[in-house]
């Protein structure tokens, strides 16, 4: 297949933005067209390095506008879709359930629909790759893994509207025979991350000697994977898989949000000349999530075995460099942090 053409929707967000790198960089021969509607968490700024290159363009589109998208898709000819834009926090769903309905399933839907329109006859020739979560599958006990058979039993709003869009591109897929792709992957972690997140807000309050929030008892696990390892399976899945396939993509590497903290404190102490256990005193316990998943834990034996992909960097190794980022950053996180950021902050972590 000659994907030359690629529509990566969400291009200008966390994920997205190492995409978007990853592919104009890689693949001077594509054109890359970065779509993204650039909410609070959309920031060009994530991609000031590869703007002027030849084969990037951005538009600035809500794909929750189906006119919008189909007026896209018949001038810019697609070759492919790469699907990461969505409404993202689990806390924000829980207070905003609507907003995630209408971006996660109906945008999802109107790109359905724009592809199965105007790639009609060439089906075999195009590509849909949804990018999805592991929150879709619901919660573990203490033991056990996510694979790709396991059932879906999502528990917030957030994973219920991605769990309503990765079975809509099944449908699309098994119905009209349009040429899709689904990963399911674990947190992502790393540079370019919003400070609504666990690790870089933690990273942000520690710096700023502020109290680190630490939902109920810390006893959530979750698996952790470094966002350009991610970029890099998303790269191997867009490619190689084949259609109607999905992959779980983890970092075979499951850590407590206490431990997480702790070992941040550690790292945060250390960069920033502290005592040690100067920054941990920071840590602050508040009144858990509703709803709170206990544990998350993802099986990527199946990508890692088809398609050859491994996670390249140990925890502490991925940590420790995010670290290094936001600390050489400032201009981006202040940037970030201020305005929007700020009142949505006060609201999600007062303390109770």
């Amino acid at each position: 297949m000659a994907l030359k053409k690629i529509l990566i929707t969400g291009g200008a967000g966390f994920i997205g933005s190492h995409v978007v790198r990853r592919f104009v960089n890689n693949y001077p021969d594509y054109q890359i067209v970065n779509l993204d509607k650039l909410t609070y968490a959309g920031n060009l700024a994530n991609l000031k390095d590869i703007e002027d290159k030849p084969n990037y363009s951005f538009v600035r589109l809500d794909i929750a506008d189906a006119s919008a998208i189909n007026e896209l898709f018949k001038t810019e000819n697609f070759d492919a879709v790469i699907h990461l834009a969505a409404e993202s926090h689990v806390d924000r769903s829980i207070s905003d359930p609507t907003a995630f309905v209408i971006t996660n399933v109906i945008g999802t839907v109107n790109l359905l629909n724009a592809a199965r329109e105007y790639w009609k006859g060439n089906y075999d020739k195009k590509r849909f790759y949804h990018i999805s979560t592991d929150e879709v599958y619901g919660a573990l006990g203490e033991e056990g893994m996510f694979t790709e058979t396991t059932a879906y039993d999502p528990h917030s709003p957030y994973s219920a509207s991605k769990a309503s869009s990765d079975h809509f591109v099944r449908a699309y897929h098994d119905t009209y025979g349009l040429d899709c792709v689904i990963s399911n992957c674990s947190n992502n972690y790393g540079s370019h991350h919003f400070p609504e997140k666990l690790i870089p807000l933690a990273i942000n309050n520690i710096k700023n000697s502020k109290p680190v929030p630490v939902y109920g008892k810390g006893e959530n696990v979750r698996d952790w994977l470094w966002v350009e390892d991610h970029a890099r399976a998303i790269d191997v899945i867009f490619h190689e898989a084949k259609t109607g396939e999905t992959y779980n993509i983890g970092g075979h590497n499951e850590w407590k949000n206490i431990d997480l903290i702790h070992l941040l404190c550690k790292i945060m102490d250390k960069k920033l000349g502290r005592e040690d256990g100067e920054s941990a005193k920071l840590i602050t316990f508040v009144t858990d999530r509703a709803g709170h998943d206990l544990r998350y834990a993802i099986d990527s034996t199946k990508l890692q075995q088809k398609l050859n992909w491994v996670p390249s960097l140990q925890f502490e190794e991925g940590l420790e460099k995010t670290v290094d980022w936001y600390l050489s950053n400032e201009e981006w996180l202040s940037n970030v942090t201020s305005g929007n950021y700020q009142s949505y902050y006060e609201k999600q972590y007062n303390q109770k």
